[in-house]
């Protein structure tokens, strides 16, 4: 499926590269498909597992297992056989050397990890195009350099110090100091993370084909990831000639919410079909029935509040409930701050093994979640597969199992029927028969 050919460079079976209306480069259907078909597959170009996962996911194809081993020399690597760690050789020798020479002072970002092995990958390149560039070469990243504000430049220069610093000892040749201030900006704007099935950060990479599609708050398609090889699945009809559209961001939230977060890391303006009709906001931005009704800079107000708290604090549960007291007197339940808080507090719950209390605030973010995000929505699936896996924790077999064939409906779509997550869901279902 990764075989290059000449006359393959800007296109995939059943696509092809092509100039958007308004929007630039683009990914469009050449074919007819159907709603959990497999529109294309992207192995990563570069990628990094992140630190707190070792130990439990191999480094080079990330699988999930118990019996892994370590690397010999720098004893923080993990690996299932002796394949994976050849396999990995020529990316983690980079590391495995700075770790072994730092010791406990190796501490450089994920980004800075993951530049250094772009930029390994790029010295000992051989051909023009890698099987993840059959579409858009890495080099064609947009960085919009130009856009970026004095905080993104502080945060620019503080990542290349840090590969200077961690890695100039170990990469002969390091670019000049545009060249990885450019580099890092296009790392930055079109890099991934890839999540497990209850979106759990596993590490980050660069799926240049997969950078090629734009944005839109109703996608139609939907990336997941099988190892390190990220996969496009329809989650729309997409007939030919259609744009094909996946989503940057986390679509819960109202419309200049959204439109917000995309500026601020995207830089961009979004103007897709969701954006323009708004048909969403009003149940994202449900407002309890009072008399009298709360003035419009009283909603602002709390709206205002709400991001404050998201942003400021991530600790205490007694905050979440008095931040969702506070809200609740004008926001309903349903509203999508209320739910961002609730999930916060069902975090913290989990964290301090209250299992109960998990529980509770899962119950109540779960159908709104269904109503909020599009179909097929992978926040939608975690939240029924974290709440099954409670349930059945708890004792409770039936709803566990309702609760799981719910998460097993959308990942058959967004993941594929063959992908492992799947496969260990079904196994979770059949055990409790």
């Amino acid at each position: 499926i990764f075989t290059i050919k000449p006359s393959q460079h800007f296109s995939i079976e059943g696509t092809e590269r092509f100039l958007s209306p308004d929007k630039g480069r683009g990914l469009r259907a050449l074919r007819h498909f159907a709603v959990g078909e497999l529109v294309f597959a992207c192995p990563a170009y570069s990628y990094v597992l992140t630190v707190n996962e070792r130990g439990a996911h191999c480094e080079h194809c990330f699988t999930r297992r118990e019996d892994l081993f370590k690397c010999g020399k720098c004893k923080q690597a993990y690996y299932c056989n002796v394949d994976c760690q050849r396999g990995d050789w020529p990316m983690h020798k980079l590391e495995c050397v700075a770790m072994c020479s730092y010791g406990e002072n190796w501490c450089p970002s994920e980004t800075v990890r993951l530049v250094a092995r772009i930029i390994m990958k790029q010295v000992k390149a051989t051909t023009e195009r890698t099987p993840s560039e059959r579409l858009l070469l890495l080099k064609e990243f947009e960085a919009h350099l130009d856009k970026m504000d004095s905080e993104k430049e502080e945060m620019n220069q503080t990542d290349i110090a840090a590969l200077h610093h961690f890695y100039s000892r170990h990469i002969s040749n390091l670019p000049d100091e545009q060249a990885l201030t450019e580099l890092f900006a296009q790392v930055n704007c079109n890099g991934f993370t890839i999540e497990d099935e209850e979106l759990s950060h596993l590490g980050s990479a660069v799926f240049p084909d997969v950078a090629l599609m734009n944005h839109s708050c109703s996608p139609n398609v939907i990336v997941t990831y099988k190892g390190t090889v990220a996969e496009v699945r329809a989650v729309k009809e997409i007939n030919p000639g259609e744009e094909i559209f996946n989503s940057y961001i986390d679509l819960l939230y109202p419309t200049e919410d959204r439109k917000e977060r995309l500026l601020d890391s995207y830089f961009f303006t979004c103007q897709c079909t969701e954006c323009t009709s708004r048909s969403k906001d009003k149940a994202k931005m449900e407002i309890r029935k009072l008399n009298p009704p709360p003035e419009t800079e009283e909603i602002r107000s709390m709206v205002r509040y709400a991001k404050n708290v998201i942003e400021e604090f991530r600790r205490l549960l007694e905050m979440c409930e008095l931040s969702l007291e506070k809200m609740g007197a004008i926001f309903a339940d349903t509203n999508v701050y209320m739910l961002h808080m609730m999930y916060q507090a069902m975090g913290v719950c989990l964290y301090m093994q209250d299992w109960d209390g998990a529980m509770s605030y899962g119950e109540k973010i779960v159908q709104p979640y269904s109503v909020h995000y599009p179909a097929y929505s992978l926040n939608v699936a975690s939240m029924y597969l974290k709440l099954g896996r409670l349930y059945l924790g708890l004792e409770k077999k039936t709803q566990g199992v309702k609760a799981l064939k719910k998460a097993l409906a959308v990942m058959e779509v967004a993941h594929g029927k063959d992908h492992h997550y799947v496969a260990e869901v079904k196994r979770e279902i059949e055990e409790q028969k």
